[in-house]
């Protein structure tokens, strides 16, 4: 519901809005102050909105600030309708030194509308107003509900069954309050919430995952484009496999490779130790390599890239020799 609320702001506005909420729920628990603070920052770009105003009212409560609380629950009352925050709301009324009023804020016909939850929690601000107001006998009377049930255990059971062992010890029932004190630790236990260790953090990814290979650069295979290449880059057209990765000129399992949709040079054959090239039937094979627009190119295109400045009579000459192409 707080997302919802929060999309119906202006983008920049939404972001400020929702960041300074994640921090006021992180920090209310351990710096209380500072989370009030930040539900503040919120208010100032999405104060219209219930959920900030439960957010200031509830960081408030936490960090002391009982006016502030008690002003932020109405807010958030008028603006959602919801009565949820009234036990807090007659807790920060005996925050204020005003036992009297939370006492007639419990018996608004808003406290009819709580669940069991609420109705718990307002039981236990009841109890203590009339403890402020030196009524013992009734602050016991006060905590006697049906949701008080020694042997039934919900979320707000451990609570009450202590403060109604207080209550008890404060009229003099120690033998009455010592079992409800057990029965509140027995209902810790069958909720769960006895375990007081950090929760375990789970790392999503797998230490023994293998390095990715590296990919090898297209100029430590091939060569530099625009050069003429040597013989250890032009003797087989292909460098020797390294210790990171597979060549790309051949497959892991070496045979050869198919021809790449890029036009790249498919190998057909082994190099022999001379550093010359040999297609599948054993015959020679120029050298290749790559121009500057990326395509291959034999020792005879580059005798004529090499050849700019000839006459044009030689440009109808017979190809060069091997001899010539090596020289």
């Amino acid at each position: 519901m707080t997302r919802a609320q929060v999309r119906n702001l202006e983008e920049r506005s939404a972001q400020w809005v929702a960041k300074h909420l994640v921090m006021a729920g992180r920090l209310i628990d351990v710096d209380p102050e500072l989370a009030f603070q930040h539900a503040l920052a919120a208010s100032r770009r999405g104060g219209r909105l219930a959920a900030v105003r439960e957010a200031v009212g509830l960081t408030a409560y936490a960090a002391g600030h009982y006016g502030e609380a008690l002003r932020e629950f109405r807010t958030f009352r008028r603006i959602s309708g919801s009565n949820v925050h009234l036990p807090v709301m007659a807790d920060c009324e005996r925050g204020l030194g005003r036992p009297d009023r939370a006492l007639d804020l419990a018996r608004g016909d808003e406290a009819e509308s709580l669940d069991a939850a609420g109705k718990a929690e307002l039981a236990m601000v009841v109890s203590g107003a009339r403890t402020d107001l030196g009524q013992a006998d009734a602050a016991v009377s006060a905590l006697e509900i049906p949701q008080l049930d020694l042997h039934r255990a919900f979320s707000f059971s451990p609570r009450l069954f202590r403060v109604y062992a207080d209550a008890l010890d404060a009229v003099g029932r120690s033998q009455e309050s010592g079992a409800w004190r057990r029965q509140a630790a027995v209902a810790e236990k069958a909720l769960g919430l006895d375990d007081e260790t950090e929760p375990g953090i789970i790392d999503l990814g797998d230490d023994d995952e293998e390095a990715l290979m590296p990919v090898p650069k297209v100029t430590d295979v091939l060569g530099t484009p625009g050069r003429p290449a040597t013989e250890d880059e032009s003797g087989s057209g292909q460098d020797e496999p390294s210790d990171e990765g597979t060549d790309i000129g051949t497959t892991a399992d070496g045979h050869a490779a198919e021809p790449t949709e890029d036009g790249g040079p498919q190998t057909e054959g082994a190099a022999d130790p001379e550093g010359k090239q040999h297609d599948a039937d054993g015959a020679e094979v120029a050298p290749e390599r790559v121009d500057i627009d990326g395509g291959p190119t034999s020792a005879t295109d580059r005798m004529a890239d090499t050849g700019g400045d000839r006459d044009d009579a030689d440009a109808g000459a017979a190809p060069a020799s091997k001899d010539d192409v090596d020289e």
